[in-house]
């Protein structure tokens, strides 16, 4: 049984990692204020008061792997996010890379995002939180030289869906404005999305727990990317009550993805066109 330090237990995908992962692990996550999480016996809560207080508790505990799912995301920022970008994408981690040896960690998870390297362009990125994200990555890169017995794994990811999602996502929004039976406006009818399910995610990084990967930087993405209207009319095929829609113009928008290295021991199960719909209608 392993030792295992999640971050950002309460968001989206680190709350799904925690909550598979602390069945048949000892979990520890880090919480600066008291917040309900899914509970189970074999997790430990850190809780800090700031950032001495933290880097104070982490020299006293032992840590197998670490998964840091934590992150402060705003798509177009203003100068009140500027502390908030720094603190959760920069210095939080920061002080846990500075404490990986003394905490005895073989492995360090970090999901990052492929916004680090928009539209397939090398270090091209679009608003501050993919810059704060692109530091974290050199201030890994800077680690790995100087803890050479850790293995250091950096996911990339792109779209995200799946049970529990509460973020303002296209998915999410068609979700809801289904459910109160509003039209929803999407930029264009050929807007293309590459959706990965959270669950997919969750396998991946099982399989680098459990298994000898090669330490790197790895791509996770679907197979295919999906044009929203098919996702809309395989929904209406299928139900009466239908989803409604206000398209906004015919614009081709497909986001690129950098060619990072793929993930060969691992392929998304749970994130087909179904799925997709599943969690829509549901």
């Amino acid at each position: 049984m392993k030792k295992i330090l999640i971050t950002g237990s309460t968001g989206f995908i680190g709350s799904n990692i925690l909550k598979n992962i602390s069945y048949t692990n000892n979990v520890y996550i880090i919480l600066r204020k008291k917040i309900k999480i899914h509970r189970h016996k074999k997790i430990k809560i850190i809780n800090y008061k700031n950032f001495n207080d933290l880097n104070s508790k982490l020299k006293k505990i032992k840590i197998d792997i670490i998964i840091h799912c934590a992150t402060h995301y705003v798509k177009e920022h203003s100068y009140s996010d500027i502390q908030k970008l720094a603190n959760s994408n920069i210095l939080f981690g920061n002080i846990i890379l500075e404490n990986l040896d003394i905490m005895n960690v073989k492995k360090f998870i970090n999901l990052s995002t492929v916004w680090e390297d928009y539209n397939s362009i090398k270090d091209d990125n679009p608003n501050l939180y993919s810059v704060y994200k692109k530091s974290f990555s050199h201030l890994i890169n800077f680690y790995k030289k100087k803890f050479i017995n850790i293995s250091f794994y950096n996911i990339m990811i792109s779209d995200t869906f799946g049970k529990g999602d509460k973020r303002i996502k296209l998915i999410n929004v068609l979700k809801n404005n289904y459910k109160k039976n509003k039209k929803t406006k999407i930029i264009s009818k050929n807007l293309y999305l590459n959706l990965l399910n959270v669950e997919d995610i969750f396998s991946a990084v099982n399989i680098i727990v459990n298994k000898k990967v090669k330490p790197d930087q790895y791509l996770l993405k679907n197979k295919k990317d999906y044009k929203i209207t098919d996702i809309i009319y395989a929904f209406n095929k299928f139900f009466k009550k239908k989803i409604h829609v206000n398209w906004i113009s015919s614009k081709i928008i497909k986001q690129k993805i950098y060619s990072y290295k793929k993930f060969n021991n691992w392929t998304p199960k749970k994130s087909q066109l179904q799925d997709i719909i599943n969690i829509i209608k549901n």
